[in-house]
């Protein structure tokens, strides 16, 4: 080992679950470790809920100890690409895939390139790179990339979607895991990623995992589809992280919106209408969505028309433990695009799968599904959340209030932070120094095509306009006499101010938008919750804590 890769396993550091996996134990056995061993190294870095501790020094005492088992060749090569590759691993995984595929050493060591080398002796290359991505995808460093699904998933959607697909495509792919997992064994599979690092992986492991090319392309798929016009029987999405921030202005007229435009606060609703645009007739789209997709008001209008189309067949409620980013539950929905006029579906059937083991096995249950027609979802709430339409068994209720009152402390977590801070501002009179919008549209200072307003010149903020365009006068301005509500975004007035003042207000409507949306999310759970524990209480399934069920008298 030379000098340069010797002072980066001095200085790497490893978490508890690393330990773990060097001694061969359970984290629950380090933990003991640390509590009874007075001499276990103490942390080097990290948070005191997760530290982190000295790569050398936790071998050391390993080793005095007498315990745990040797180091295989692929954990020591994990640990050495950790150290020259300090929270770059996938850029290093993707060299290291493309070492095993076509010799080319990239940024990889002399150390890295040796073991290597002893493992490609032990196993194929198909094997080391399949083992060296699973790893990956189920350890701390994946943390922070665009896309990656856990095995975990995979497996789900694999077993729940068309297993016969000639063609999968994948508009986040990641590192290939979700692409290379679904349809036929030998499907025709594209996709597209906006990290070329993931692609890089990804074509490399479709080579050798798959011994065949998948054609995997770079780019921002919603900003810059890669794939316009490319249509497949199977399309599957694990979408990144909700965002506001994924280009909503710029794709106001995008023909990819056929149900409606997603709102700003939406963009899981704008992957699942970007997946569904690269179906085919008769095709499948198997969307990875958070359960608030399911009730969110901001939704409401694309859900309708997913329903009311006859589009959506399947949601499938699955059990928390599957997501790469978050320890929630998901729900998988699925969409057939329909082949003619008469193919739409009449009914979407709804499945409880909460209960199964986050490794499964899956398969689609003989119970715990219900199929409800159209018209029963077409309310003013479109609600598809499925456990509204499977009344959970007296057995099962106290677990479902149990989570539900989980799910609400995280959803409460933090709101009240979002609530912008505002303090005491005098009395001020606006209508000296208004603008109407009309006038403003007229400059070419802002567009009112589409659902909302937007500003079209760097000197207007466009939450400052949105924010301003809300408010009380311009509302009672847009109604009419008979108080029917109608939009008449011309006759608008907003204040004119600088351009830092207008940003400064256009933060705090935003907050203020985050906050509104945070606060419906946690009263449609509030309601959920009382009204099941209500059931429970009334129906003898459930009793006050402390007590059991009494007769009267």
């Amino acid at each position: 080992m030379d000098s340069r890769d010797r002072t980066a396993a001095d200085e790497q550091q490893v978490t508890a679950a690393d330990i773990a996996r060097l001694a061969g134990v359970t984290r629950a056995a380090v933990s003991n470790w640390r509590r009874r061993h007075d001499d276990f190294p103490t942390p080097a870095g990290g948070t005191s809920s997760s530290p982190l501790f000295s790569l050398t020094a936790v071998r050391a005492w390993l080793e005095r100890q007498h315990k745990g088992v040797e180091e295989s060749t692929e954990v020591r090569l994990w640990h050495t690409l950790r150290g020259d590759h300090p929270g770059r691993m996938l850029p290093a995984l993707a060299d290291t895939v493309g070492y095993l595929l076509d010799g080319g050493r990239g940024g990889l060591g002399d150390e890295a390139v040796r073991l290597l080398r002893e493992l490609v002796a032990e196993a194929s290359p198909a094997e080391v790179s399949r083992a060296l991505a699973e790893r990956f995808l189920n350890a701390g460093e994946r943390a922070g990339t665009p896309s990656g699904s856990t095995t975990r998933l995979v497996r789900a959607l694999a077993a729940l979607t068309d297993r016969t697909a000639a063609g999968v495509f994948d508009p986040a792919c990641g590192t290939g895991e979700l692409l290379f997992g679904v349809g036929a064994p030998d499907a025709e599979r594209t996709g597209q990623d906006i990290d070329p690092d993931a692609v890089r992986l990804a074509r490399a492991r479709a080579e050798l995992e798959q011994g065949a090319g998948a054609d995997i392309r770079v780019g921002d798929a919603l900003r810059s589809d890669r794939w316009e016009g490319h249509r497949v029987p199977l399309v599957v999405c694990d979408p990144p992280p909700a965002t506001t921030e994924w280009g909503r202005e710029e794709l106001l007229m995008d023909p990819r919106w056929e149900l409606a435009v997603p709102p700003k606060a939406e963009s899981e609703l704008a992957w699942l209408q970007h997946a569904y645009a690269h179906t085919e007739p008769g095709g499948q789209a198997a969307v990875v969505l958070s359960t608030s997709c399911a009730y969110r008001r901001t939704g409401r209008r694309t859900r309708a028309e997913l329903v009311r189309r006859g589009l959506l067949t399947d949601v499938v409620a699955l059990p928390a433990g599957l997501a790469a980013a978050h320890a929630q539950p998901v729900h998988l929905w699925l969409l057939r695009r329909p082949t003619g006029t008469d193919d739409a579906a009449r009914s979407v059937r709804m499945w409880d799968m909460t209960g199964v083991a986050p490794d499964g096995p899956w398969a689609w249950p003989e119970e715990g599904w219900a199929e409800v027609p159209l018209i029963d979802l077409l309310d003013d709430e479109v609600d598809l959340t499925p456990g509204r339409y499977l009344a959970p068994g007296s057995e099962d209720l106290a677990e479902v209030v149990a989570a539900l009152r989980e799910e609400l402390c995280r959803a409460a977590e933090g709101i009240d932070g979002l609530l912008p801070e505002v303090s005491a501002a005098g009395p001020v009179e606006w209508s000296g120094a208004q603008v109407r919008v009309g006038d403003l549209v007229d400059a070419g200072l802002v567009d009112v095509a589409g659902e909302a307003p937007r500003a079209v010149d760097e000197r207007l903020d466009t939450d400052f306009l949105r924010g301003f365009m809300a408010a009380p006068a311009n509302t009672r301005r847009s109604t009419s006499a008979s108080g029917t509500h109608r939009t008449d975004a011309r006759s608008a007035r907003i204040p004119q101010m600088g351009t830092d003042d207008q940003r400064r207000y256009g933060a705090a409507f935003r907050a203020l938008e985050e906050f509104e949306r945070r606060a419906e999310e946690l009263a449609a759970l509030a309601r959920r919750a009382a009204e099941l524990t209500r059931e429970g209480l009334t129906s003898g399934a459930l009793a006050p804590e402390g007590t059991g069920p009494r007769s009267i008298g």
